[in-house]
């Protein structure tokens, strides 16, 4: 997608509207309560809007529209053919408003226009496309038949569904979970973070236009206690899909247990290893690689490649490139194209990102932060025990850790409680599929970073996730329920046999 001027952008900044109300059953409308909440641009702290503020009564209200619209069948049970149309459309919408959303998006989070114009929007288009073109293309099964039964094994979407979303990543991972879930026929509830609440409450506009049925499509802003509690605990929420912290993705296990046992999907946090061996090739493209994995989007990315797990013969010249590198990555005006590093979401995070900073011992490269900015930041540590090495910083920081052999270098790979992404860079493919195999994460790149694509499912082992994966096929499944259909053949004369 074409990149605008830095004059264009902040041109289209200036006319933006913002929407304020949440989106329940095809319109706008306040808060019950009629609290709001404010929301600034975290890179000048100027005030942006005030955004309704919803609760439980809100929850109870949007859960209510969302079932009508299910069991009434005007989108659960409209022909697979007419839903894809429908999402084609919004695609479109999406695609026709695209500088728009870009901006809209990066006011609202700090993002950097770059990453918003080239991978957020292109990537939320390509998403909700990909999933309406699976619509009519996923077939049920039929299984082993004798001659006196046949039994289809069906799929049916799961009903109504709670999606609460991250900040870091807001119209994407919007994307990544309406898509699937609109697809199989739900109808759906989103609590998007209340730091950048915008661009979804944009998009529902959309999605009316677009002809997605009333009550299908509801998104309430809000706070995690106000509004996302009572989604988890609400007695009529069949499934909810979360992605954020690992602490509060755990939070949504006891709201289930303690509500009506409804599914969960979580999508949590990451402390990602990179490996890299002394027999890796291209040092200067392994530490672009490196670079890119650790502070793309401000390093506010769950499968960030925080760790640096390098082998010692190779570890100074690494360094080195990887130096050269990271002074590229300038702090600067979100709206400006040449900006690589914009302001992190908020100024708590800002001061948790400092906290660690403030506990680095051996700062390699940066470590500059100042009014929400943080430089592209290297520090070593002296072992994988310490609280660099282990806790999820979330923002644009490596921790470099030194090793001296393959066994030493997976088995400090899988010393964490996340298993979500990983990488290795080696020119031997056996001790690549090796590694790959052995490390205990989601998604392992060789010789590369990233986390597939739309056609891989996206999740983690142990901390970093639970109940499923987003993207691919693999994430309808989540949003939909099999259920069997025994057809009884035999001859009414037969004897039935109990």
């Amino acid at each position: 997608m074409d990149l605008l001027t830095q004059d264009e952008y902040r041109a289209i900044a200036a006319s933006l509207s913002f929407p304020t109300e949440a989106f329940v059953d095809g319109g706008f409308r306040p808060a019950i309560s009629g609290k709001t909440y404010e929301t600034v641009n975290p890179a000048t702290g100027a005030h942006l809007a005030n955004i309704a503020s919803c609760q439980a009564g809100d929850v109870d209200f949007a859960v209510r529209k969302a079932r009508d619209a299910f069991e009434d069948g005007r989108w659960s049970r409209q022909h697979p053919s007419a839903r894809k149309d429908a999402l084609i459309r919004l695609a479109k919408l999406l695609t026709r408003n695209a500088h728009e959303l870009a901006v809209m998006e990066s006011v609202d989070s700090g993002k950097t226009i770059l990453d918003c114009q080239t991978i957020d929007i292109p990537e939320t288009i390509s998403t909700i496309k990909w999933h309406a073109e699976a619509i009519d293309k996923i077939y049920d099964q039929v299984s082993p038949a004798s001659d006196d039964h046949i039994s289809m094994i069906v799929r049916e979407p799961i009903g109504v569904v709670g999606l609460v979303l991250p900040w870091n990543f807001p119209l994407l991972m919007l994307a990544w979970k309406i898509g699937p879930a609109l697809a199989a026929g739900c109808s759906v509830v989103v609590k998007p973070a209340m730091e950048t609440a915008l661009t979804s409450l944009r998009v529902a506009e959309l999605a009316m236009e677009a002809g997605i049925p009333a009550g299908v499509l509801n998104i309430l802003p809000g706070g995690g206690a106000d509004a996302g509690e009572p989604i988890g605990r609400h007695m009529d929420i069949d499934m909810v899909s979360f992605t954020g912290s690992t602490a509060t993705g755990k939070r949504f296990l006891g709201y289930a247990a303690e509500s009506n046992a409804k599914e969960v999907v979580l999508e949590m946090g990451g402390k990602n290893p990179a490996i890299v061996m002394d027999d890796a090739e291209n040092l200067d493209r392994v530490a672009q690689h490196l670079v890119n994995g650790a502070f793309w989007n401000m390093g506010e990315n769950c499968s960030a490649s925080s760790r640096l797990i390098v082998h010692k013969d190779v570890k100074a010249e690494l360094l080195e490139r990887i130096g050269h590198h990271a002074s590229q990555w300038n702090l600067g005006n979100p709206l400006d194209p040449q900006t690589r590093l914009g302001a992190l979401v908020s100024e708590t995070h800002f001061d948790k990102v400092c906290s660690y900073l403030d506990k680095a011992d051996n700062v390699l490269i940066g470590g500059g932060a100042k009014d929400g900015f943080v430089e592209a930041t290297v520090v070593e540590v002296a072992s994988n025990d310490t609280l660099l090495a282990r806790d999820e910083i979330f923002g644009p920081v490596i921790s470099v850790i030194e090793i001296s052999g393959f066994d030493e270098a997976i088995a400090i790979a899988n010393d964490t409680d996340y298993g979500l992404c990983a990488s290795i860079f080696t020119a031997n493919a056996k001790r690549a599929l090796r590694g790959a195999r052995s490390i205990r994460a989601g998604t392992v790149t060789v010789n590369s970073y990233g986390e597939g694509d739309i056609t891989t499912p996206f999740g983690g082992f142990k901390q970093s996730g639970f109940g499923g994966r987003d993207n691919g096929i693999h994430a309808h499944d989540q949003y939909t329920q099999l259920k069997t259909i025994w057809i009884d053949l035999a001859d009414d004369k037969d004897e039935v046999v109990s």
